[in-house]
């Protein structure tokens, strides 16, 4: 919203919602193209291109989720320190510290949850915590927007920065929305199977995306263009009530990450024949080696670079515009060639060139925010 202001973060976030829901149900109906259920995005790519494809898709895959990852660790830290500064506003620990905490912490979790499907009771406590963290942002973004004075909803910076803000924004509009693994998180979803996925999406981008909406509205109406990035950073209230608030966005950023991450772990459980007993010496070790170095290497990152909104941008410009929008126009378009009229072909093409261009285009402006921000804050930057 800050970049964008109030008229264009609203069309902004419908319009990202709208295209996100007809992109995403693109790849739900290409679910069982074939005859054959293709429960990871990288396998309907191999079957309709071919093994190169396959590949590419997997490296966009992972790229996209080492960057949610980053993006995860960030917050969790952003939040710890949060908490810390309630306390203790001394100055002592920085942000890159209590990121270094996050990361063990999320190794930890990768570790004691072997696959996916372990999560079980898990997934509740996410729905907690997320509720939790939703109702107290907006009441106390609500309570100070009352008692504010007027603010400003300017859009910061100069013609030239505004045009790469606005770029980058919309990057991170098409973020919030997608994951590039629809098929992995429907994968174990009943028949009729693309029925049942339309019905999960048409939930998501209606009723599933009205607390987005009123965090990012209430958020951005209680405080303008001064709002930041991690919006507990703006709130007044009882402390307690804030550390609350501050401690949810930590355990729900642990468990978001590790459903992100576990396309990962899967594939390298698969890889090197990792299976049965999740506490066997082989299986528990190579966990402890494997898991734990991925999250070595995701922390050192989101330390050395602990921008989020930037890694927001580069996420969506490099993989979830090629991923979401791209790829899934051009799958639709190749697998029901024989089907489509000349109006839908062009349609296809119209979409593909668009998100292609918004995704260079995007790229540009998200590098010159992390190198504008590298400058500003040094890289293991106390934010």
């Amino acid at each position: 919203m800050v970049p964008l202001g109030w008229i264009g973060g609203v069309v902004g976030l419908i319009l990202a919602t709208a295209i996100s829901l007809y992109a995403n149900a693109l790849i739900a109906m290409l679910h069982e193209f074939g005859g054959t259920r293709h429960i990871r995005y990288r396998d309907l790519a191999g079957y309709v291109y071919g093994r190169k494809a396959y590949s590419l898709t997997w490296t966009l895959q992972y790229v996209n989720l080492f960057m949610i990852n980053t993006g995860y660790i960030i917050l969790a830290g952003s939040a710890l320190k949060a908490v810390y500064v309630l306390f203790r506003d001394d100055d002592q620990m920085k942000l890159p510290h209590f990121i270094a905490i996050a990361g063990l912490v999320c190794a930890m979790f990768a570790i004691c949850i072997p696959h996916l499907s372990a999560l079980g009771v898990w997934l509740g406590f996410s729905t907690v915590l997320s509720l939790t963290y939703i109702v107290i942002a907006l009441v106390l973004s609500l309570k100070d927007g009352i008692k504010a004075p007027a603010r400003d909803y300017s859009v910061p910076g100069t013609s030239t920065s505004k045009i790469f803000t606005t770029i980058g924004a919309s990057a991170n509009l098409v973020f919030a929305y997608n994951t590039g693994m629809l098929p992995e998180i429907q994968a174990t979803i009943q028949q009729p199977v693309v029925k049942n996925m339309m019905k999960a999406l048409y939930f998501q981008f209606t009723v599933g995306v009205l607390p987005l909406y009123l965090v990012t509205f209430a958020g951005y109406w209680a405080y303008g263009s001064s709002t930041q990035t991690f919006l507990l950073n703006n709130v007044n209230g009882p402390i307690w009530v804030k550390a609350v608030a501050n401690i949810t966005a930590f355990l729900q950023s642990v468990i978001a990450l590790h459903i992100f991450a576990s396309p990962m772990y899967e594939y390298l459980d698969t890889k090197h024949g990792i299976k049965g007993n999740a506490l066997a010496f082989k299986n528990l070790s190579f966990r402890i080696l494997v898991r734990g170095g991925y999250m070595t290497l995701n922390t050192f990152v989101s330390a050395l670079l602990p921008f989020l909104g930037d890694f927001m941008s580069l996420t969506g410009a490099i993989s979830t515009f090629p991923l979401t929008f791209i790829l899934a126009n051009h799958m639709y378009l190749v697998a029901n060639k024989n089907k489509l009229t000349s109006i839908q072909k062009f349609w296809h093409w119209i979409n593909i060139w668009f998100f292609a261009i918004m995704s260079v285009a995007a790229t540009i402006a998200a590098l010159r925010l992390i190198a504008l921000d590298s400058k500003t804050y040094h890289v293991f930057a106390d934010l």
